[in-house]
């Protein structure tokens, strides 16, 4: 693991607090709200999902929360006229849960400036592209309409700018010759499902923070491509076998 001395996947000192509270807000399928819960049924995210939130009625993500014991919320945004009238009103519902943190899992909505600033420090987010490379959509296809070696994932800080926040942590996957964007989307789940439980529970945890414009892990900042696995390091924690690779 490169850029940050520490084995930070294992070495944790957990502050000595309540259960933290998570809210996650979705769009669809919600395969890294799974990811999540996963980890808090093994007692591995260090708090507590206590709300999803979609704004899509049919998201399969809110059955993914149901049958987690979760609570699982419908706030559709075609009910509200403006992006601030709905916005206003998904800050009331995430409010009463009381989260800590707040985590986008595939939220197919462009925040305004008023929800941003409101969870400012406490929102994270998951985008398919090693920052800041690729804002956006369709990452997986401009990546391979470019050539590159590498793509992956990045976890970041929510700010003002789309897709421009504070890196904490990305994986990195190496791109095949005869690779496609089906294959290649995959590959890059698979790092997504692994980088954000990873991310979330630092800051349950207390050992990420938002620090000015910048992440600081355990006190130390973080370079703006944040702590980086390697093509090697992901696949040794996902045991994939780095010949098919």
């Amino acid at each position: 693991m490169s850029d940050y001395a520490s084995d930070t996947l294992n070495d944790l000192t957990p502050e000595p607090t309540g259960a933290r509270r998570v809210v996650v807000l979705i769009s669809g399928n919600g395969s890294n709200l799974q990811a999540l819960i996963d980890e808090q049924t093994h007692d591995r995210l260090g708090g507590e999902i206590v709300a999803v939130i979609s704004n899509v009625a049919d998201a399969y993500g809110l059955q993914r929360a149901r049958d987690a014991g979760i609570d699982a919320v419908v706030l559709p945004h075609g009910e509200y006229d403006t992006r601030e009238a709905y916005d206003g009103a998904l800050i009331k519902v995430i409010e009463r849960h009381e989260p800590d943190l707040v985590v986008l899992a595939g939220f197919m909505r462009i925040l305004s400036s008023r929800f941003v600033q409101r969870f400012h420090g406490r929102m994270l987010n998951i985008h398919p592209s090693l920052l800041p490379a690729y804002r956006g959509l369709n990452t997986h296809a401009k990546a391979l309409a470019d050539g590159v070696a590498e793509h992956g994932c990045s976890v970041h800080f929510v700010t003002e700018e789309l897709d421009g926040g504070p890196v904490a942590i990305q994986a990195v996957v190496n791109v095949s010759g005869d690779e496609t964007e089906t294959s290649l989307k995959e590959k890059v789940h698979t790092r997504e499902h692994l980088i954000y439980p990873i991310a979330v529970k630092w800051f349950l945890e207390g050992r990420l923070r938002l620090v000015g414009e910048t992440a600081v892990l355990d006190g130390t900042p973080l370079p703006p491509h944040g702590l980086r696995l390697s093509h090697a390091d992901a696949a040794e924690e996902l045991d994939e076998d780095l010949d098919d690779a």
